[in-house]
C-alpha cells in the first residue's frame, strides 16, 4: 500500500510536463518521506496590503508554495485544501482600477471546496510547474482584511487524484507589524499597534497600592469591617460545624481546606469540640438570595451565615480567597479579623463557552467550572451545536455524534463532516489526513507552544475538531456544576447554525432509506427538493432546518427530552433554561430561506407564509418544545429584531457594535417587559483579541476586548462606553441622544450578564484559559458588585482593580488547583492566564520598564537569550528584550525595544 500511494503521488504530480522524470523519481521515492510525512511542500501566507480597497472590502495577500520534495509540482493532478474563516476570495476580474483578481493568469483557481470555510487551490493548464527546491508566490484578493496572524488560513492538506488520501502540509504566516498596510484595516483605522513604548505610557498612570484584605477579594465585597489581630486556622484537627441542609457545602469546604492544610479536617452537624468554622443558614441576611455574612474572630473562629445554601457557598469561596497564597500545604494559615456582608447585583452571572467549533475535554470544563465558582459566576452556557459540530450524545440518534461530531478529509462527507476552522481530529489519526505533526511542538515548528499568544501549531491541525460528550460525561459535568451552585444552560442553536445536525440526519436518511424508509425520515431536517439559496456570514449554504417538516419538530422534541433526562438523572442539577439559538439567518434582501421548499408550499399551514413568518412559526413551536420541560427559553436577540413577540422568551442582545444601529436593543427589550441577559460583543465577547498586535490571537470585528473592557462595562448606562468606533475614531458627544435609555422598570428586567467565549480560534484547552483569564474577572466584578463605578470614577476603580489582579487574584491562579471532592482530578496546579507584556522605553541610554499589574516580575535581556530581573532603570546599549514572569514561572511573550 505504501508503494502504491507513492506511485500515485509521483504520477499525479508529474502530469503536465515531467513524464520523462518518472523512472528517476521512482528510484528516489524514499526522499519523499511518504511513509510518514508525505510530500515535503509548505505554504506561507502573507497579507500584503489591507488598503488595496478604499472601503476595506478586500485586501491583497499571497501564498508562497515551497516545493522541497524531489519532484516537480506540475500543471494538473493536485489539489490543496485549507480553511479560511470567515473569508472569501474575489472572482477573477473583480477588484478596482488598481487591483484586480488575476488567478487564472497565474495558472491557478481558488474555489469553495464545500459549504463554510473550506477552500481548494488547484492548477490550471497554464500553471508553470514548481521545480524541486523552488517556490512560487501566488497573489490573490480576499474579502475584508488581515491584521492578526490568527486570521491566517489553516489546516492545509494536499490530495493527488485519483488517490483520495490527503497529506498534511506545513503552513506558517508572516506579518510586519511596522507596515501600516498590514496593520490598518482601512485608511481611517487609528487604533495603534501595541508596542512596548505604548504600554509604558499606558502603565505609567498605574501605581502600586496598599490593599486591605477586602481589596484582595474578587469580586469585591459590599461591606467590610476590620477587627484586631488574626485567627490562626489549622492544627492537627479542624472541625467544621454545619446546619442541616449544608452537608454538601461543608464537604466542599473540607476538600478545599484539605488542599492547603495538613491537619485532619472533619465536618458534621454537631461537634463536641469548639468548631473552627461554623456554617449557618439565616434567611434574614441582607441582600436576598445568594447573600452571606462572614466573620473571622481571633477567639471564636470563622462563621459563615448564608441567606440560602448558595449564600453559604459564596461565603466559602470568599474564605478560600482570604487564605494566603502559597505553594504546598501548611499546618496553619493566618486569617485577618473582619466581618463582611455581601450579595450579588444580578441573579444571572454567566459565561458562555462554545464547544461546537472546537471540542474541549471534560477535564477542561470541570476546571473552568471550579474557577467560575471561585469568582461567584453561577451559569455556564454551553454552545453544544453549530455548523461545525454536534457535541452531545443523544440516545436513539447515534448519527449526531458518530457523524456530526467528527471532521476530516472526506470529499463527499460520506463518513464525517469536512475539515473546518483548520482542524479535524487534532494531531491524531482517523480523519483521512496523513503526515500531520506527531506533537504540538512539531506542529509549532520545533518549539513547544506556550499558548501565550499566537502559535503556529494552531495553523497545523492542533485543535480538536472531533469529539463529543457521552451521556455519562455530560451527567458528570452536571453533577460537578451542581456541587458548585452553577446551572448549566445547554444551547441547541436552531434554525440556522444547524449544519452538523442537518448533515448527520441526511447521513442517517441515506443509511436507512433502502431498508426502513420510516426510520430514515423520522428525524430528517431538510426538504430534499428545496431550491432556496442562502449564504450565511460564515459562508454556509446548507445549514438551515426546515420549519415545514413534522420530522424537524420530532427531532427537536427528542433532543430536548434527552436533555431533560440528563438533568433528571443528576441530584441537584436544575434545568432552568434551554438556549434555542435563533441567530444569524442571512438578510432576505439577497437570500431565500425556505420559499423554494415544495413541502412548505404544499402544506396548508405554511403555503402562504413569507420566510419571516415561517421563521416565527418555527420559533413559536421551538419555544413550546423547550417550555414543556419546565425550562425557560433563552436565545439570541435576533429572534426579536423584526418585532416578533415571544412571551416569556429571554433575549441575549449581542449586536451592539458602535455605529451599526443596534446599540440600544437590550434596553428596548427590557423596557417593554422582557427579562434580558446582557451579552454585548463590544465588551463581553472574550474571543475578541486583547489588543491590536499581530501576535495576539482572536477576532476583532466588534472591538478589541481586554480585562479593562469587561471591568469598565456599564450594565445600566451602555452608551457611556460608546466613545470611539471600532477603528478608534471618536463619536460626537451627542451620537446616542436619540437612543432608548433604560427606564426604572426596565432596569428591574435586566436578569444579568455574561462573558462569551466563541470557539473559532480557541483550538486547545490551554487557549480557553488564555482567552478567559483575566477578562472573565472583569465580568465577575460587574455582575456581582452592586456598586458600579460611574465613568468619572472608573480610572481610580481600574487602578485598584489592577492592583487586586497583580497582588492577589493572579497569584491565586498561579497556584490554583480545582477543589477535588471525589479524589478524581489531576494534581496539576496553575491557570494559563494571559501574562501581560511589559511596557518599556530607552531614554538617554537607560532602560525604563513597567507592567500593568504591580508585583509581577519584569525581566530584560540584551542578547535575546539570557534574561535578568529588572528592578529599576538600567544602562543598556543596542536592542533590549523584555518579558513578564509570574510567581509560578509562566512568562509573557517577549517584546523587543530597538
Amino acid at each position: 500500500m505504501r508503494t502504491y500511494l507513492i506511485g500515485i503521488w509521483m504520477g499525479a504530480a508529474c502530469l503536465g510536463g515531467c513524464a520523462a522524470h518518472t523512472e528517476t523519481n521512482a528510484t528516489d521515492s524514499a526522499n519523499l518521506e511518504a511513509s510518514r510525512r508525505g510530500p515535503n511542500i509548505s505554504i506561507t501566507f502573507r497579507p500584503l496590503n489591507n488598503l488595496a480597497s478604499a472601503d476595506g472590502s478586500f485586501f491583497l495577500g499571497s501564498f508562497t508554495v515551497r516545493n522541497d520534495s524531489t519532484v516537480r509540482l506540475g500543471s494538473s493532478g493536485w489539489q490543496i485544501y485549507f480553511s479560511y474563516y470567515p473569508r472569501n476570495f474575489l472572482k477573477d476580474g473583480e477588484g478596482n482600477a488598481q487591483y484586480k483578481q488575476h488567478l487564472a493568469e497565474q495558472g491557478v483557481r481558488l474555489r469553495k471546496a464545500a459549504s463554510g470555510d473550506y477552500f481548494v487551490l488547484e492548477p490550471l493548464d497554464n500553471f508553470v510547474p514548481i521545480e524541486p527546491g523552488r517556490e512560487r508566490v501566488i497573489e490573490f484578493l480576499a474579502v475584508s482584511w488581515t491584521i492578526h496572524k490568527s486570521d491566517a488560513p489553516s489546516g492545509f492538506h494536499i490530495v493527488f487524484p485519483p488517490s483520495t488520501e490527503a497529506w498534511a502540509l506545513s503552513s506558517s504566516v508572516q506579518m510586519d507589524p511596522s507596515d501600516p498596510k498590514q496593520t490598518k484595516r482601512v485608511a481611517g483605522d487609528v487604533v495603534p499597534v501595541q508596542t512596548a513604548s505604548l504600554r509604558y505610557e499606558e502603565n505609567a498612570a498605574l501605581k502600586k497600592l496598599r490593599l486591605e484584605p477586602g481589596d484582595a477579594l474578587l469580586p469585591r465585597p459590599q461591606s467590610v469591617t476590620y477587627g484586631e489581630g488574626q485567627y490562626r486556622l489549622g492544627g492537627a484537627r479542624i472541625e467544621i460545624e454545619h446546619a442541616r441542609g449544608l452537608a454538601k457545602e461543608a464537604a466542599f469546604l473540607r476538600a478545599a481546606l484539605g488542599d492547603v492544610l495538613t491537619g485532619v479536617i472533619d465536618a458534621r452537624e454537631r461537634t463536641a469540640r469548639t468548631p473552627a468554622i461554623r456554617l449557618v443558614l439565616d434567611p434574614s441576611i441582607a441582600g436576598g438570595p445568594e447573600g452571606y455574612a462572614l466573620s473571622i474572630d481571633p477567639r471564636n473562629g470563622v462563621e459563615i451565615r448564608g441567606a440560602d445554601t448558595a449564600g453559604v457557598f459564596y461565603g466559602i469561596q470568599t474564605l478560600r480567597q482570604l487564605v494566603p497564597v502559597e505553594p504546598g500545604k501548611k499546618l496553619t494559615v493566618e486569617l485577618p479579623a473582619l466581618s463582611m456582608t455581601d450579595a450579588p447585583l444580578f441573579p444571572y452571572r454567566g459565561m458562555a463557552l462554545d464547544v461546537a467549533r472546537h471540542f474541549h475535554s471534560k477535564a477542561a470544563l470541570e476546571k473552568l467550572l471550579d474557577l467560575l465558582a471561585l469568582h461567584k459566576i453561577n451559569k455556564l452556557h454551553l454552545h453544544l451545536t453549530d455548523d461545525e459540530g454536534w457535541r452531545l450524545e443523544i440516545p436513539g440518534i447515534p448519527e449526531l455524534t458518530s457523524y456530526g461530531a467528527t471532521r476530516g478529509f472526506d470529499a463527499n462527507e460520506q463518513r464525517q463532516l469536512h475539515v473546518a476552522l483548520g482542524s479535524s481530529n487534532g494531531l491524531r489519526t482517523g480523519d483521512g489526513i496523513r503526515g500531520k505533526a506527531r506533537t504540538e511542538a512539531e506542529a509549532n515548528g520545533g518549539e513547544s507552544p506556550a499558548y501565550q499568544g499566537f502559535e503556529r501549531a494552531t495553523l497545523n491541525f492542533a485543535g480538536q475538531g472531533s469529539g463529543h460528550y457521552t451521556v455519562r460525561d455530560f451527567e458528570e459535568i452536571l453533577a460537578y456544576a451542581a456541587e458548585r451552585h452553577i446551572d448549566v444552560i445547554p444551547e441547541i442553536d436552531m434554525p440556522g447554525h444547524a449544519r452538523a445536525a442537518v448533515r448527520a440526519m441526511e447521513h442517517r436518511y441515506a443509511k436507512y432509506a433502502a431498508v426502513d424508509p420510516v426510520k430514515a425520515g423520522q428525524y430528517r431536517l431538510v426538504d430534499p427538493k428545496d431550491t432556496s439559496k442562502h449564504t450565511t456570514v460564515q459562508g454556509y449554504t446548507d445549514n438551515f432546518i426546515n420549519p415545514c417538516l413534522p420530522s424537524s419538530y420530532a427531532f427537536l422534541s427528542k433532543v430536548v427530552r434527552e436533555l431533560k433526562a440528563r438533568f433528571d438523572a443528576v441530584p441537584g442539577a436544575k434545568l432552568t433554561m434551554i438556549h434555542g439559538g435563533g441567530d444569524e439567518l442571512p438578510s432576505l434582501q439577497s437570500n431565500v430561506w425556505w420559499q423554494g421548499s415544495p413541502l412548505c408550499k404544499s402544506t396548508p399551514e405554511t403555503s402562504s407564509l413569507t420566510d419571516l413568518q415561517l421563521r416565527d412559526v418555527f420559533l413559536a413551536k421551538w419555544q413550546r418544545i423547550i417550555t414543556a420541560t419546565g425550562a425557560t427559553m433563552t436565545g439570541w436577540d435576533d429572534v426579536l429584531h423584526d418585532g416578533f413577540q415571544l412571551e416569556g422568551f429571554v433575549p441575549m442582545p449581542w449586536q451592539n457594535v458602535w455605529g451599526r444601529g443596534k446599540e440600544d436593543f437590550a434596553y428596548r427589550y427590557a423596557n417593554r417587559g422582557n427579562k434580558v441577559i446582557l451579552s454585548h460583543a463590544t465588551n463581553l465577547y472574550l474571543d475578541m483579541a486583547y489588543n491590536k498586535d499581530p501576535d495576539e490571537p482572536g477576532l476583532y470585528w466588534a472591538n478589541f476586548v481586554d480585562e479593562r473592557k469587561t471591568f469598565e462595562y456599564q450594565p445600566f448606562d451602555l452608551f457611556a462606553l460608546g466613545t470611539h468606533d471600532r477603528m478608534g475614531n471618536p463619536f460626537d458627544p451627542h451620537a446616542w441622544d436619540r437612543k432608548e435609555r433604560l427606564t426604572a422598570a426596565g432596569r428591574a428586567n435586566i436578569l444579568g450578564m455574561a462573558g462569551l467565549l466563541w470557539g473559532e480560534n480557541v483550538k486547545t484547552d490551554e487557549l480557553i484559559e488564555y482567552y478567559t483569564f483575566p477578562k472573565i474577572l472583569g465580568v465577575a466584578e460587574r455582575a456581582w458588585n452592586r456598586d458600579t463605578p460611574a465613568p468619572a470614577e472608573m480610572p481610580a476603580a481600574w487602578e485598584r482593580f489592577v492592583n487586586t489582579l497583580g497582588q492577589a487574584a493572579l497569584p491565586r491562579l498561579d497556584f490554583y488547583r480545582a477543589v477535588d471532592l471525589h479524589h478524581e482530578l489531576p494534581r496539576a496546579q496553575g491557570v494559563n492566564y494571559r501574562v501581560p507584556l511589559p511596557g518599556g522605553k530607552i531614554e538617554q541610554g537607560q532602560l525604563l520598564a513597567n507592567v500593568r499589574y504591580p508585583t509581577l516580575t519584569i525581566e530584560y535581556s540584551t542578547d535575546g537569550v539570557t534574561f535578568a530581573e529588572y528592578t529599576g532603570p538600567v544602562a543598556v546599549r543596542g536592542s533590549v528584550w523584555l518579558r513578564t514572569r509570574t510567581r509560578n514561572g509562566h512568562v509573557s511573550r517577549v517584546a523587543k525595544i530597538e
